[in-house]
């Protein structure tokens, strides 16, 4: 981690980091869902930036959003095309200034991207899980990152911080442990999902379970459900921007041409950006651990689980 690499385009760098592996819950000491089952061993994959203090009191947790991995920044190689998701914000005297923080992003449980989730082998049938991996929750994820804590001897957090789902995670920090963490700065997210964020979350899914390869959640040994799952994120890229941001960056442009074509195809720019993020996600995403991520930030509700149908009294 002490190797530094320009970059002209972002600044400096963290150099080379390390994507790291905590084991835990193996058997009989399984990992308590709060679905009611049990999972176990159960592996995290986790990246860290920085020098931790003596007291070990500079440590900021960085949690990722839906799709994202602990890859948050720096390089695994100097011939990586592209650094960590966060480089413009995890580095040498960046917003989170690795030299003056520890940092940690753990990939969360139910992803595909080195943590435990329903791509990997169940040890008792020698097969991927699929959908019989259980349901999970915010706090499960939660659970599993405090283990991960416990592991490296850290006691304190100065601050934990993110996006989205990453942004639910921190809220969760803060109620689940709050004798533990100093501060939170939680982007972009929410305590509970609108009966309209959950719609097109449902909707989503369905177009994975409707791709006639899920084989409900069996696919690993042959063809991948990729056009629900392509479908499913150009659903959630809508999602993402607002009416306003879509009129300005796209209206009604058209894609590479100037008239229109009358045939059936991308011919607006919006059209094509779509069908672009949908595309490049079927390269490296899971299409079950989409659902069981989006399933779980449906789930999450702060003031139902920790404070009787109120906000404040879970805060």
């Amino acid at each position: 981690m002490s190797e530094y690499i320009d970059q002209n385009q972002t600044g400096a760098t963290i150099g080379i980091v390390e994507k790291q592996f905590f084991s835990f819950a193996a058997p009989p000491d399984k990992l308590n869902l709060e679905g009611g089952a049990g999972i176990g061993p159960v592996t995290l994959a986790y990246e860290t930036c920085g020098f931790l203090n003596q007291d070990k009191s500079n440590v900021i947790l960085v949690f990722h959003a839906l799709s994202g991995d602990s890859h948050m920044a720096g390089y695994y190689d100097p011939k990586e095309p592209k650094p960590g998701w966060w480089d413009i914000m995890v580095g040498p005297g960046k917003g989170i200034d690795t030299d003056k923080y520890f940092v940690i992003c753990s990939n969360i449980i139910g992803s595909c991207a080195g943590s435990m989730g329903p791509s990997s082998i169940n040890l008792e049938t020698g097969k991927a899980y699929g959908t019989d991996f259980p349901l999970i929750t915010i706090g499960d994820m939660v659970e599993a990152q405090k283990a991960l804590m416990d592991y490296l001897g850290i006691k304190s957090l100065l601050s934990v911080i993110g996006g989205s789902i990453g942004g639910m995670q921190a809220l969760e920090w803060i109620v689940r442990y709050p004798g533990m963490v100093r501060s939170a700065i939680p982007l972009a997210t929410t305590t509970r999902h609108s009966a309209l964020a959950i719609a097109f979350n449902e909707v989503a899914r369905q177009a994975i379970m409707a791709d006639p390869n899920w084989n409900e959640g069996h696919y690993y040994s042959g063809k991948k459900p990729d056009m629900g799952l392509a479908i499913a994120r150009m659903i959630g890229h809508i999602t993402y921007l607002s009416d306003e941001s879509m009129r300005k960056k796209f209206g009604r442009k058209l894609q590479n041409r100037s008239a229109l074509s009358f045939e059936f195809g991308a011919e607006f720019q919006v059209e094509s950006y779509l069908q672009h993020q949908g595309k490049k996600f079927i390269e490296r995403f899971d299409a079950n651990s989409f659902l069981y991520i989006t399933k779980a930030a449906d789930y999450f509700d702060l003031a139902r689980q920790y404070g009787s149908g109120s906000l404040v009294k879970a805060f």
